[in-house]
């Protein structure tokens, strides 16, 4: 699979100064952490399940959890799980091309269980994502999901959620950090990313963000987020990646600002309905928040509805711009430091300072690809919408 792989190549050639590489789930786990992208969610109760990933797959969507947990009622917990066998058993039987496919679990026991009841097809699933992640419900997750990987014979990657009051409340959050650092760095080789719960966050105090609103709006929040990359998100070695908050809106209820598009030629007439598109649908405060999140260190985002997953995308691709920004500052020649204008001589890159930006940028450049010079996002946008 490949981010944009469900665009015509020849409109792909359009729009990419270099595209997005293939992965599939045997990757190395740094490059599957990056292109998680919009990570979509869907209950596990969904009786055409398996239609639904393939769908979602032909529309662009490369990682989907299937969940058993707050999406779902607690006495359809059971039935949520017979169904899971029964549709991966029918992903099995088919031949396409599947997202990344996780299982989100309500207690460790499940693991293992699930594991073993999905037989021969467990090998299409990725790993689990553990909610409410503290240090004391995170180790019997991921001593769990040890034994499942043992008994499966294949890799099993957790995604743990951090969404726990203790994490939220003032006077336990440091405490907590720390000890799901040392957590997470103890199973490191199994973590492939790090969620952010900002729905429980904002119910511990009755909030709920307006769609004009992103979560960086809500202090409290955006405190956490802050605090939660600062000590689960550096970029000396001993960090994660670290994904964006759900956007809970998908219709226009109050607009207050309003995106600011231009006709695309990669829509053959279609600009105007791709304009009808973002007008209908409440995606100011998305977009805004796509760009807060990776301003401040997130990448990826949990997506509860499949038109989120276009606008994620386009915004994840690498400016030309930022790419030869990134190719400048770490030139081998530049490995001494030093201060260079930029080649779009509109900045200043300063190499030491710069450089752990220049290699994520590199790397997201790797799974989203490089946009031509005159290519934007709405260009982007539009080439995924028309196919």
């Amino acid at each position: 699979m490949r981010h944009f792989g469900h665009i015509a190549a020849s409109t792909r050639g359009d729009l990419f100064f270099r595209e997005p590489c293939a992965f599939d789930a045997g990757s190395p786990a740094p490059v599957l952490a990056a292109a998680l992208g919009a990570t979509l969610y869907s209950p596990a109760t969904r009786p055409r399940l398996a239609d639904d990933v393939i769908k979602q797959a032909r529309r662009g969507v490369v990682s989907m959890v299937l969940c058993l947990e707050d999406s779902i009622d607690d006495s359809e917990v059971q039935g949520a799980e017979e169904n899971l066998v029964r549709q991966f058993a029918d992903l099995a039987a088919r031949d396409d091309e599947l997202p990344l496919l996780f299982i989100r679990v309500r207690e460790p026991g499940q693991i293992a269980d699930l594991a073993r009841r999905l037989g021969v097809s467990v090998r299409l699933l990725s790993g689990f994502v553990l909610p409410k992640f503290t240090q004391e419900r995170g180790v019997p997750f991921m001593e769990a999901l040890t034994q499942a990987e043992r008994a499966a014979g294949q890799r099993l990657f957790a995604m743990p959620v951090l969404e726990s009051p203790e994490l939220l409340h003032l006077e336990t959050r440091q405490e907590s950090l720390q000890k799901i650092a040392r957590t997470v760095d103890t199973y490191r080789d199994r973590v492939l990313a790090l969620r952010l719960g900002v729905t429980d966050f904002c119910s511990a105090y009755g909030l709920r963000r307006a769609p004009d609103m992103t979560a960086y709006d809500v202090r409290i929040v955006s405190d956490v987020i802050a605090d939660v990359v600062n000590v689960l998100g550096r970029a000396d070695g001993t960090g994660f990646t670290i994904t964006g908050p759900v956007w809970e809106y998908f219709r226009l209820q109050e607009r207050m600002f309003k995106p600011q598009l231009r006709r695309s030629p990669f829509l053959e007439g279609r600009a105007e309905e791709l304009r009808t598109t973002l007008i209908e649908h409440d995606l100011d405060g998305l977009l805004r928040e796509i760009e807060l999140d990776r301003a401040n260190g997130l990448l990826g985002k949990t997506c509860i509805h499949p038109s989120h997953v276009a606008p994620v995308h386009a915004l994840s691709v690498v400016s030309h711009e930022e790419f030869s920004d990134a190719q400048d500052i770490l030139r081998p020649e530049r490995d001494g430091g030093g201060v260079l204008r930029s080649s779009y001589t509109n900045k200043m890159n300063e190499v030491k300072p710069h450089r752990a930006w220049a290699e994520r940028t590199l790397r997201r450049a790797e799974v989203f690809g490089v946009a031509k010079e005159d290519v934007g996002f709405v260009e982007l946008l539009a080439a995924s919408v028309a196919e």
